[in-house]
C-alpha cells in the first residue's frame, strides 16, 4: 500500500465532514468559486496531515 494512501483517505473523510458543516452554515454563499475553495481546502488538509505524520 502506498504510504500516503491512508493520509489521502483521512483527508477525504475530514473534507467530507468540514464540507457538510460549511454547507449547513451557509458559508459557500459568500465564496466566489465554491468548488475551487473545496479543492484548496482539501489540498491544505492533505498537506498538513501528511507533514504532521511524516516529519
Amino acid at each position: 500500500m502506498p504510504t500516503l494512501l491512508p493520509v489521502f483517505v483521512l483527508s477525504f473523510v475530514l473534507q467530507w465532514a468540514v464540507d457538510g458543516l460549511l454547507a449547513r452554515l451557509g458559508f459557500y454563499a459568500n465564496v466566489w468559486h465554491a468548488s475551487l475553495f473545496r479543492f484548496s481546502l482539501f489540498v491544505c488538509q492533505f498537506g498538513a496531515i501528511g507533514l504532521a505524520l511524516y516529519q
